[in-house]
């Protein structure tokens, strides 16, 4: 006899942040719940109507934010961005940019680019050591 398997769950904060939305501003039926995989991608490709919003509207979790605004998460906390942005939010400082916003996507532009530096010449440092040695005078 075979014991049926018992799905995972996971918590409201795991699953509303592989949705990519703020706690939050989910329902309170979906801050009350446990989720398995399956209904978790049941959630993903026929999503209710608040889901939907939601992904529209906002509020969205600092992660999203700091993405749409072009910055790092780091970048937000330093800005003293506390709150969760909806999209009019996000919309507004884009449109008419803030100091901090400006410096934040600026740093964020060299730190990207410092790493894709370094990434590359690590990349041509492994190929260099994976050439074969030439015949040294033997």
């Amino acid at each position: 006899m075979s014991q049926e398997k018992n799905s995972q769950t996971m918590k409201p904060l795991t699953a509303a942040s592989k949705l990519g939305i703020y706690l939050p501003a989910t329902p309170e039926e979906f801050r009350n719940s446990s989720f398995t995989r399956a209904q978790l991608d049941a959630l993903r490709n026929d999503p209710p109507e608040w889901l939907t919003e939601l992904r529209r509207t906002g509020p969205f979790p600092r992660d999203v934010t700091a993405r749409k605004l072009g910055v790092s998460n780091s970048g937000l906390q330093r800005a003293d961005v506390a709150d969760a942005l909806t999209t009019a939010e996000i919309d507004t400082l884009l449109a008419d940019p803030p100091e901090w916003l400006t410096r934040e996507r600026a740093n964020f532009v060299a730190v990207r680019e410092e790493a894709d530096r370094v990434k590359a010449k690590d990349a041509d440092r492994r190929a260099a050591s994976n050439r074969p040695a030439k015949n040294r005078g033997v």
